[in-house]
């Protein structure tokens, strides 16, 4: 005589081996993969992205000390985060202790945290990303579509998406300059 317990676990096990056979891959081609960081890392390709192909993130921190201007092209055919692609081109970004990633306040350590960031209106401005940067020196995220015209974003990184075929830029303005991404 069998247990209800013993019949319980049998028809658990039974119960396992379904469910994992039904994932269980089959050898057919058209099995979609696992992500893995290699997967992701194909994603994304340094420059910018051609027409329609994926979304073209831009870092220009040229107007700093050290600072210099990057491209990458996120593939993709549809709508993505672009915290994703910040996150599958490896940057570091910091927002302010009062705005969080909302309001982006250091791009891969620039601007540093413990060297005046070079403004003639402030020689000895430090930012300290505690709130607002200052209107001399900030990062602004600025969002192309794929037929128009450069704008501000109207969403923080945190929030923001895009479609393939836009460009989004992170750049660094200080004492005015440059004041929109270059065309």
């Amino acid at each position: 005589m069998t247990s209800p317990h013993r019949i319980l676990t049998l028809l658990a096990a039974g119960t396992l081996a379904l469910g994992l056979s039904a994932c269980a891959s089959t050898g057919d081609a058209s099995a979609s993969p696992t992500p893995t960081d290699d997967t992701v890392a194909s994603l994304i390709m340094a420059g910018d992205c051609a027409a329609g192909a994926g979304v073209t993130l831009a870092v220009d921190s040229s107007a700093l000390k050290g600072g210099s201007s990057q491209a990458w092209c996120y593939v993709t055919t549809k709508k993505v985060a672009v915290a994703d692609i910040a996150a599958a081109a490896g940057l570091t970004i910091d927002g302010t202790k009062q705005y969080g990633d909302q309001v982006v306040c250091r791009v891969n350590g620039l601007p540093s945290a413990s060297a005046p960031v070079g403004s003639a209106q402030d020689p000895a401005y430090i930012e300290k990303c505690d709130a607002m940067p200052a209107a001399f020196a900030y990062w602004a995220l600025w969002i192309k579509p794929s037929d128009g015209a450069w704008d501000y974003a109207q969403e923080g990184l945190s929030t923001l998406t895009a479609q393939p075929g836009e460009s989004v830029e992170l750049l660094f303005t200080l004492d005015g300059a440059p004041a929109a991404p270059a065309a």
